[in-house]
């Protein structure tokens, strides 16, 4: 047991706790990818097709991740 005890916390509030968890890091994730997107613009304009390539690949991982979260 990990010594903690159970103090009358309902399924409810627990499933509304780790709703919130999932929205928080779905927003992080998106805050993320467009950060990277906009940094990749402004600081490799003239990057070769294939590192852009990568990083749009990232990039769709990365929101395709916070879109899961809201399932």
């Amino acid at each position: 047991m990990s010594g903690k005890q159970d103090v009358g916390i309902t399924d409810e509030v627990r499933q509304a706790v780790r709703k919130a968890h999932r929205y928080a890091l779905q927003q992080d994730l998106r805050t993320l990818a467009a950060n990277i997107r906009d940094d990749a613009r402004s600081r490799h304009p003239h990057a070769e097709a294939e590192w852009r390539s990568g990083v749009e690949w990232a990039l769709l991982w990365i929101e395709n991740t916070a879109n899961s979260l809201a399932d």
